[in-house]
């Protein structure tokens, strides 16, 4: 029994010794590491351990669930809204900001943001007769099959139009045909962050799994305003175009169909109305994506969805801007 006890010491004092002995060591310890130089070279982070992290969402309006100011508006109009000052990045208004809805043509703003990365403006496209194959009562610029006609004219027709042929021929001429486009259209939203949205067409035209959010809006606006060739043509508000239709020269004028610019609705005092895309559908409703500027110069995207009738879609939009945004 003696010897039994004894040997249980000796194991116990080398047992207790062996930490000390580590510790005596020169080695570092395998428990010990540097966080982010080991996600660097893991390909996790992009940082090394000297490298300040860079957040995600470092330059945006972060919005929550909740929403903020829809008892001070008449909010039940439309289905959802949002506004955000840009340059205060921070969310002013919150109406189901992340409840799905049906963009219409307003999915137009980024069709012709991928067509800015990826496209060259001064490009000559050959229009297919899948891309004038538009109902009768569809919003286009007239094209026909065979016209010649610049990636910049496209745009144009695009953004002040609405031209619903413009957007198949911008996917044709980017990605070759609409249904690689449209993936184009969900990576690149996905990684603005818009999560919330699958898009199917380039026009917007209804489809049930065509959708977004008014927050994934606001993220790919915010994120198209960067690009210079965008923000040009969206802030236009005329444009004449020159192209080759049967194989003669032809003039078209297109203007915006936003109502501020237009001079149809008043501008809410105190905003400078800077460009904006509209859309229409039955299951959309009445749609508006807005850019502004306050007496501040602060920048303003400012957002309606499925509003019941055109009058009461400039009505909330007059009402938030009005109340959250000087």
């Amino acid at each position: 029994m003696r010897c039994i006890n004894k040997l249980l010491s000796f194991i116990l004092i080398i047992c207790i010794s062996l930490p000390f002995v580590a510790c005596g060591g020169t080695d570092e310890s395998v428990a010990s590491y540097q966080m982010y130089d080991t996600s660097f070279t893991y390909g996790i982070t992009h940082n090394g351990s000297t490298s300040n992290v860079q957040l995600f969402a470092k330059n945006l309006c972060v919005a929550g669930t909740d929403d903020l100011g829809t008892s001070a508006v008449d909010s039940q109009v439309a289905g959802a809204a949002g506004a955000f000052n840009t340059t205060e990045q921070s969310v002013v208004y919150a109406q189901s900001l992340h409840e799905k809805m049906y963009p219409a043509s307003t999915t137009k703003i980024l069709t012709a943001y991928i067509a800015c990365l990826y496209g060259n403006l001064d490009d000559y496209y050959t229009v297919s007769a899948n891309a004038v194959d538009q109902a009768s009562d569809s919003s286009v610029i007239n094209l026909k099959e065979g016209d010649v006609i610049s990636l910049r004219d496209l745009l144009y027709g695009l953004m002040l139009r609405s031209g619903n042929d413009a957007a198949v021929a911008i996917a044709e001429g980017i990605s070759g045909d609409v249904d690689t486009f449209a993936a184009l259209m969900n990576s690149t939203a996905k990684s603005l962050g818009a999560t919330n949205s699958n898009f199917i067409t380039p026009n917007g035209l209804h489809d049930e799994n065509h959708y977004t959010t008014v927050y994934d809006m606001y993220l790919i606006l915010n994120a198209a305003m960067s690009n210079e060739q965008f923000y040009t043509i969206f802030t236009a508000s005329t444009y004449t175009a020159s192209y080759t239709s049967g194989g003669e020269a032809k003039t078209q004028e297109w203007k915006t169909t936003n109502q501020y610019i237009t001079g149809n609705v008043n501008t809410p005092s105190g905003f400078t109305i800077l460009g904006g895309k509209t859309g229409t559908t039955g299951a959309a409703g009445y749609c508006l994506v807005l850019l502004s500027e306050n007496e501040d110069h602060d920048k303003i995207i400012s957002i309606v969805f499925n509003a019941d009738c055109r009058s009461n879609l400039y009505l909330l939009m007059n009402e938030i801007l009005s109340n959250y945004c000087l």
